[in-house]
């Protein structure tokens, strides 16, 4: 079920960032940030509520909080930079340098998580990174 849930968050980053290059134009990238974040926030309650999620927030642990709100810091940072860069640029090269976020996701992830790098996963980033390269010249 995993796989089927990450290509639907492929897709629907993909119509993010065409949608978000349309309704961009003319507009401040800090305030069109400011009203894509409302709209996330606003639909992530929503189905917190509508899955009754709510009780378990007095559960999270202190470190699991400061996880989540430097988790939620990095997306606010990410995402402003993400609708600056996309505001003074072509999506067709913001994007997939914004995409390298794999590659540097996998570096972090066996540095700080101690997840193993296969050589398979090893040259899927030499390739993205390649791509990428290829994509922005």
């Amino acid at each position: 079920m995993w796989f089927v849930f990450a290509v639907g968050s492929s897709v629907f980053a993909a119509l993010t960032s065409i949608l978000a290059k349309i309704g961009i134009d003319g507009v401040n990238s800090n305030l069109a940030t400011a009203v894509r974040t409302t709209v996330v926030l606003a639909m992530a309650w929503g189905m917190v509520f509508l899955t009754h999620a709510q009780g378990g927030i007095i559960q999270i642990g202190r470190r699991s909080g400061l996880f989540l709100i430097l988790s939620g810091l990095a997306t606010g940072v990410s995402w402003l930079c993400y609708y600056k860069a996309l505001q003074l640029g072509p999506a067709s090269k913001v994007v997939p340098i914004d995409k390298l976020s794999v590659v540097i996701t996998l570096v972090l992830a066996a540095l700080l998580l101690h997840e193993g790098v296969t050589p398979k996963s090893a040259l899927g980033c030499v390739l993205i990174g390649t791509g990428t390269l290829l994509m922005v010249m």
